[in-house]
């Protein structure tokens, strides 16, 4: 992504983290006031997961950083780099409710699993505690907001126009696209996830099918069977999303195109359009991103 003043240095292997330039506002900001920007940008329902998920709200700003998910490295990083308010999409503690879980299939899990889960909760908890670092969760705001948030991020690093939106609805998108193949439809779709180190996409139904309209969900939002009414030629749909005995199995059995990408695929390019939107209101910090777009290796044999 393209921003004026904007400079990078690596601070690990496959990561990069950009540098804004320092102009504008003065004055201390407190990491409560971040949280409350966000959270005004849009109404949602509540309660929300967005909120400091831990640290003191009143905590000064030094830096700013995104990213998609807090990795216990992705920490390690920003507290070396110097962030000290970290503003992410995804759970720091292995449930959407964070620290607050009550997710079934987290509470009804057998006992060892729980204890090994929430025995690296607490030590990655004291991490930040120690290192007093603050983390605010953007999920909902950045699922529902327009023209910038989640689904209309990657409809832009995908290359569809906002102005060919064929039909829409919350968290879903049919975009109008150059009439083509299936397979041929995938392969642009592969290219342009290069950039965030997508090693390819899977491709379920017929490739000879004619594509016209490409229908993208937001993150796990992005469900087939949800958003059927809407007629997309071809669905893209995430690896946390789809099973392989009910929409893949589908696809095969009726030709219809689906093509499957990763979760933090899918919204590395809204976190950093989030990115681009702390530096705009916030200009008088330093603020850095944390690229991880796919969260998994390609390994080859």
């Amino acid at each position: 992504m393209r921003v004026a003043g904007i400079g990078s240095f690596s601070v690990g292997a496959g990561t990069t983290v950009n540098i804004a330039d320092q102009t504008g506002r003065g004055g201390p900001l407190e990491a409560g006031q971040i949280n409350s920007h966000l959270r005004s940008l849009i109404a949602v329902d509540e309660p929300s997961v967005d909120r400091i998920v831990i640290g003191d709200p009143e905590t000064v700003v030094t830096r700013i950083g995104t990213a998609w998910m807090p990795y216990w490295n992705t920490l390690r990083l920003a507290v070396g780099s110097g962030v000290n308010t970290l503003v992410v999409h995804e759970p720091a503690f292995y449930t959407h409710w964070d620290l607050d879980a009550k997710e079934p299939e987290f509470m009804s899990a057998p006992p060892a699993g729980q204890k090994a889960y929430l025995r690296l909760r607490d030590d990655k908890r004291k991490y930040i505690e120690d290192n007093r670092l603050v983390i605010i969760r953007c999920h909902d705001v950045l699922d529902r907001i327009p023209h910038f948030g989640i689904p209309f991020a990657l409809g832009q690093a995908l290359g569809f126009s906002e102005t060919r939106i064929a039909t829409s609805r919350r968290f879903y998108n049919v975009y109008r696209v150059e009439p083509a193949p299936a397979l041929q439809v995938a392969r642009r779709i592969a290219d342009r996830l290069k950039a965030v180190r997508q090693p390819g996409v899977a491709l379920y139904g017929d490739p000879k099918r004619e594509v016209s309209t490409v229908g993208v969900g937001t993150g796990c939002i992005c469900d087939p069977l949800e958003f059927t009414d809407l007629q997309p030629d071809l669905y893209i749909a995430i690896d946390d999303t789809v099973r392989t005995w009910i929409q893949t199995t589908y696809a095969e059995d009726t030709g219809h195109p689906l093509v499957v990408i990763n979760h933090g695929t899918s919204e590395e390019f809204g976190i950093r359009q989030l990115n681009a939107h702390v530096r705009k209101e916030f200009p008088t910090l330093e603020v850095v991103h944390f690229d991880q777009g796919c969260g998994y290796q390609w390994i080859r044999g």
